[in-house]
């Protein structure tokens, strides 16, 4: 079974519309058991793709084989649909089947136990999905992919929201999982721990390139790749230069010397013509600062005030004593397991007001949200980077918005038709924009591609303003300055 192909894309065309091509008569391949990982730029189609495999969208040329033709594709996407928000548990995993599933109640119990994730059984018909933190829904999607069975499991971000619990137990299960799994994911270290093949989708040629080995092997053999091409590149620019050269010099001479400058200058041509065509790797964002807003000359530097907190325990809202000043410059990271109540915690301070904590008056707030909801989807990103800005200038946004990848077209699209990995980088641009004197940031890597985290760490870091960070990711966390953990599973 291990030797047989499952998937095969055979000269597969797709695209948007007439500018937005997608891939350009790709080809690849995918063995059944094989546990693969799918790489590109934010923005190349990774989802897209995927979509392509369940049949969600058609190519414009070429086709796509699944071996046999029976076989059950499932997906875990990257964020849970607003449409199932309404739903309870029970009728959410419903939805994963065609037919009627008598037993469903049982399957559910089964699958949640293997996304390690504990719900009373009482409450698969009361809990409505939106009542569940982003790290449950995250190991709900998972599961509801789960427990269809499928022979081609597709993960879109998985590890998204999960705590280390969580994260450290879906590798786990990969690692033992026989059937056939695509994900696509910027966490490296998960990566590296099942994977044993990578799919490259190239955002400018619109090729899959396919490598065997592990996660590291493959970034580091695509790495001298480039280097080695560049390097030829960069000769063969020598050579073209002094044979266009020559031919100046042997056309000004005349006589039988002008054949000779001829063929020097068909052999620039032939030379250029013979250039690698590089592969625009994945590039990197700017280094950039988040400016702090300016305060009265007469502020105290208090910024937000605590005498109490909330956290959840056992599915119940407890509200404990806390008292704690967070001042300018202070940096403060919130953990705890999922479930626990972090970002109902960052939503009530983004509010600016509640029981228990007051942000100081005249405060600008800069929030990134797990899931973007704080964005209006139908909006432009150019508008929704204008409206925080207290001065506009046209220039000073285009300018910090190209620093984020974001050009002229993409920020004149509505900001529904952006990858989630585009919507991280909007949300910082727009926070440089804003200029908050308190910066919240849920979950703040989610989607973003790993080749950007080490440029965002540093203006992390290098803020100071006050910061309140909820991240699962320590590799991430370790290269920001915290001056404070307020640990939510064991405040007295």
């Amino acid at each position: 079974m291990a030797d047989t192909t499952i998937l095969r894309f055979s000269e597969v065309t797709f695209e948007y519309g007439v500018n937005k091509r997608v891939l350009d008569e790709a080809s690849f391949s995918v063995r059944s058991g094989s546990r693969i990982t799918l790489m590109g730029q934010n923005g190349a189609g990774k989802s897209s793709l995927f979509k392509l495999i369940t049949g969600e969208l058609k190519p414009t040329e070429g086709s796509i084989h699944i071996t046999p033709k029976d076989a059950t594709i499932a997906i875990a996407r990257q964020v849970m649909p607003q449409e199932m928000f309404e739903l309870s548990v029970h009728d959410y995993f419903a939805t994963a089947f065609t037919e009627k599933t008598y037993n469903l109640d049982k399957l559910i119990v089964d699958v949640l136990e293997v996304v390690h994730l504990e719900l009373p059984k009482e409450q698969f018909t009361e809990k409505k999905i939106k009542f569940f933190s982003g790290g449950q829904q995250a190991r709900l999607l998972l599961a509801h992919a789960l427990i269809q069975n499928p022979d081609l499991l597709l993960l879109d971000e998985p590890t998204n929201n999960l705590d280390k619990q969580g994260i450290e137990h879906l590798t786990g299960f990969l690692m033992m999982y026989e059937k056939t799994c695509l994900v696509i994911s910027h966490d490296a270290d998960f990566l590296n721990a099942f994977s044993d093949g990578v799919l490259y989708l190239d955002v400018y040629t619109h090729q899959v390139e396919q490598y065997s080995g592990n996660y590291y092997d493959v970034v580091e053999e695509i790495k001298n790749r480039i280097e080695r091409e560049n390097q030829q590149n960069a000769r063969m620019q020598m050579q073209i230069k002094e044979k266009r050269s020559q031919a100046e010099v042997f056309a000004h001479k005349g006589g039988k010397l002008r054949a000779v400058a001829k063929r020097m200058r068909d052999a620039a041509e032939e030379a250029e013509e013979n250039i690698v065509s590089v592969r625009q790797e994945d590039k990197t964002i700017r280094e950039f600062k988040i400016p702090v807003q300016k305060f009265d000359p007469f502020f105290d530097g208090k910024i937000l005030s605590f005498n109490s907190i909330s956290a959840y325990q056992n599915g119940e809202l407890v509200i404990k004593k806390f008292e704690e000043v967070i001042r300018k410059n202070t940096h403060v990271l919130i953990s705890g397991p999922n479930g626990i109540g972090k970002s109902t915690l960052l939503e009530r301070l983004v509010a600016g007001s509640g029981e228990g904590f007051q942000v100081a008056p005249e405060m600008t707030v800069g929030y990134y949200k797990q899931d973007f909801t704080n964005f209006d989807f139908k909006q432009t990103g150019f508008d929704a980077l204008k409206e925080v800005m207290n001065e506009f200038d046209e220039h000073v946004l285009r300018s910090t918005a190209a620093g984020f990848l974001l050009d002229g077209k993409l920020l004149g699209n509505p900001i529904e038709s952006l990858s989630e990995g585009q919507k991280g980088l909007l949300a910082f641009c727009r926070l440089m924009l804003q200029k908050p004197g308190l910066l919240i940031l849920d979950e703040p890597t989610n989607h973003i591609n790993f080749r950007h985290l080490p440029v965002i760490a540093k203006a992390l870091d290098e803020y100071e303003g006050a910061m309140i960070m909820v991240s699962h990711v320590p590799d991430f966390v370790s290269q920001i300055r915290i001056d404070k953990v307020i640990e939510l599973d064991n405040l007295k």
